[in-house]
């Protein structure tokens, strides 16, 4: 099944709309809430079930930065993990809204990978820009799914 430029925007959509669920599940349901909706996304957008997928959030460090499994992904969304002690919990930040900048995408087959910003308002209105870059794949069943998701801070001299 080929990905196209137009699922690559859906994936994005759906993946900042999601953040802002988690966020706003967190306000009405306290953690419990907030933890079985960011497990379905993962379930739902990332690609897990094809094996490990390459993740390295924003703001994890030392040996816990890359995250190839669904609990380390878990844990940096909604944080509250023993395993992950400096995880705060990224989706609980009080996010309203994400959008999405493209620098440059590629699209082969059925893979993609797109990099650009994402911009996070959050309810007070404050803005978080970082740098991501998100690979895709579709899977047999015609899903695309989050096989890379790397972020980091924009440098600043």
């Amino acid at each position: 099944m080929t990905i196209t430029e137009a699922d690559l925007l859906q994936a994005r959509t759906a993946w900042g709309d999601a953040l802002v669920a988690i966020s706003k599940a967190y306000e009405n349901a306290g953690i419990d809430g907030a933890r079985a909706l960011a497990n379905d996304v993962l379930d739902a957008a990332y690609g897990y079930n094809l094996g490990p997928v390459m993740f390295k959030p924003t703001l994890a460090s030392g040996d816990k930065t890359f995250r190839p499994t669904k609990d380390g992904a878990l844990a940096y969304f909604v944080g509250h993990d023993k395993n992950y002690p400096l995880d705060g919990g990224f989706g609980l930040k009080g996010w309203r809204q994400a959008e999405f900048e493209t620098s440059a995408h590629f699209v082969e087959g059925n893979v993609g990978m797109w990099m650009g910003w994402g911009r996070f308002t959050d309810k007070d209105g404050n803005v978080t820009t970082v740098n991501k870059t998100f690979g895709y794949k579709k899977d047999e069943d015609g899903a695309v799914r989050v096989v890379l998701h790397h972020s980091s801070l924009p440098y600043e001299p």
